[in-house]
């Protein structure tokens, strides 16, 4: 066996039991929801112990590897060949609310590399893998992007970051522009589920700005390996310290990213 399918394996061992936890606490949270210090940045008693079942996982098969984690932040160092960046429960507002779009994300960096993602929908039973080389599952079946080729027959789907009431640069005018140029533009609430719904084909693009590298690793290589494109808003290669994230079936990526980039920035939202 070789060492990603080990990862990917052990990856969805913790998923699975993340999503356990978060089925156990969902409705059930009463008075266990804080913000994180900007509205709307919520944090639950679930995403906690979600990703404490992770780390417990993790830390027991992987021991000399480093994690990026949402809630405890950096463990170890974080330039460490392999990196894990996790996410307990992507789509805390929602879960808050209990509408049913979140999930669980686990993704492994290796050489700073997005190379297994594992993405885990516990309401709706619906399993993510991927690994370099190893193609993508949705509950162990083969998934592949759409052929979707025009931008006017597309369904596009984005999200709207924490900090959209402070400033300008906050995706309105990108979201309003790409529903007038599509079928439409849809909002889950997840970055994770976003990534994963192009992979499997259920929507033909996705772009978003002010997310963070355990939103968006698991996604990558899940999209990468169902034969869908990531790069950053203009086409130039995909940092994950940007935050900017546009990723496709590959058909529609040049012309989504053009339309993005005709954006014009005054007409952002005043």
């Amino acid at each position: 066996m070789t060492n990603l399918q080990i990862f990917l394996d052990i990856a969805t061992e913790a998923a699975l039991a993340a999503g356990v936890v978060l089925q156990g606490y969902l409705g059930k949270l009463e008075d266990a929801i804080t913000e994180k210090g900007r509205p709307g940045d919520l944090v639950t008693a679930a995403d906690k112990a979600s990703e404490a079942v992770i780390l417990e996982i993790l830390r027991r098969h992987f021991p000399e590897h480093s994690i990026l984690a949402e809630e405890s932040g950096k463990i170890g160092n974080q330039d460490h060949q392999y990196l894990w960046a996790i996410d307990p429960l992507d789509g805390t507002t929602n879960y808050a609310h209990q509408y049913p779009a979140f999930c669980v994300s686990i993704g492994l960096l290796i050489d700073g590399a997005p190379q297994v993602g594992v993405i885990y929908d516990p309401f709706h039973d619906e399993l993510f893998r991927a690994a370099a080389g190893l193609g993508a599952t949705r509950n162990r079946r083969p998934i592949h992007v759409s052929e979707t080729a025009e931008l006017s027959k597309s369904l596009l789907v984005t999200g709207f970051a924490y900090d959209r009431r402070e400033t300008s640069d906050n995706n309105y005018a990108e979201f309003c522009h790409l529903t007038h140029l599509t079928q439409g533009v849809r909002r889950s609430g997840s970055a994770a589920l976003d990534l994963a719904s192009v992979a499997c084909g259920r929507v033909d693009g996705y772009w978003e700005r002010g997310i963070s590298p355990w939103d968006v690793v698991a996604g990558i290589i899940l999209l990468q390996e169902a034969g869908g494109k990531v790069t950053a808003y203009d086409g130039t290669p995909f940092k994950i310290a940007s935050g900017r994230i546009l990723a496709t079936n590959g058909n529609l990526h040049d012309n989504l990213s053009k339309a993005l980039m005709q954006v014009p920035p005054l007409l952002a939202w005043q």
